[in-house]
């Protein structure tokens, strides 16, 4: 009688073959948790950089509302009537209220 001996094949660890579209799906889902980081990022840079624009304009704004206050009492300073009396006298005028007309801005 001859030994022969029954050889078990090895068991191979085979890798599953993706299909094509399992391979979109999961590509997908990768590139989405990956995106979403990144777009947060850029959002919160983008606002911020608005903000700051933002800050800078009201900035120019108060500048500009304090440069027009003073020019608004300049020019209540120089319409005042001890001004116009000392202008008038100073180039030999006199003064006379039925002359005078008044104008206002507003």
């Amino acid at each position: 009688m001859t030994n022969v001996k029954k050889v078990k094949p090895k068991k191979s660890l085979k890798l599953r073959n993706f299909l094509e579209s399992e391979k979109a799906i999961y590509f997908a889902i990768i590139f989405i948790i990956l995106a979403i980081p990144v777009c947060n990022v850029y959002t919160k840079a983008i606002l911020s950089e608005s903000s700051i624009a933002r800050e800078k304009v009201e900035n120019k704004i108060k500048e500009q509302e304090g440069i027009n206050d003073g020019l608004k009492m300049e020019i209540s300073e120089l319409a005042s009537l001890d001004k116009i009396q000392m202008i008038a006298a100073e180039n030999g005028l006199t003064y006379e209220n039925s002359n005078i007309k008044v104008v206002t801005s507003e």
